[in-house]
């Protein structure tokens, strides 16, 4: 088995797998690091990967301007675009701001008014963030880490990615508690 570095066997070295071992010329074992250190680094990583690793690194300790696409290439921000005013307006006036909960309470999904989500699961707080819009009856989510998914409304109940959401406290809420 090869490891990330020329020579070097990840099946050999100690068992936390932190230290390799590689065959030197007369046959013998020495270890080799997983992640080598010293003059030779940059040339068994290549240039390449140090320049996209420290293009990522400006780009993400610089941020880019609001309002700014990111420049082709350089990595732009991980995280859901604000909504604006407008759209803070808006999400304010649809109805479906608030909590929406699994009839076991299980998954809590909060719909704030900036557009934002918030969603628990178990003893997992904030488990899922990002931001949503609501057109009509219709629902769209955009994770924080790139996932996307959608959903439906049906007065107090909410069909999402496979599950049934329903306003925390409705009369819908209870009769699913009790079902």
């Amino acid at each position: 088995m090869t490891g990330p570095f020329p020579g070097c066997d990840p099946t050999r070295g100690n068992r936390k797998a932190t230290r390799m071992s590689r065959k030197t010329k007369r046959g013998s074992r020495e270890p080799c690091s997983r992640f080598p250190e010293g003059p030779g680094t940059v040339a068994r990583l290549g240039a390449l990967t140090v320049l996209l690793l420290a293009a990522t690194f400006v780009a993400t300790a610089c941020g880019n301007e609001a309002g700014s696409a990111p420049e082709a290439g350089v990595a732009g921000p991980t995280t859901s675009p604000e909504p604006t005013t407008e759209e803070v307006t808006t999400m304010e006036a649809h109805p479906y701001v608030g909590m929406w909960v699994t009839a076991d309470n299980r998954i809590r999904q909060e719909l704030l008014p900036n557009g934002r989500y918030d969603e628990a699961r178990g003893q997992r707080e904030s488990a899922y963030t990002g931001r949503y819009e609501v057109t009509g009856s219709r629902i769209e989510y955009w994770d924080d880490t790139g996932f996307t998914a959608d959903g439906e409304f049906d007065g107090d109940v909410l069909h999402h990615a496979g599950y049934v959401f329903y306003r925390e406290g409705s009369e819908s809420h209870r009769e699913a508690g009790t079902g």
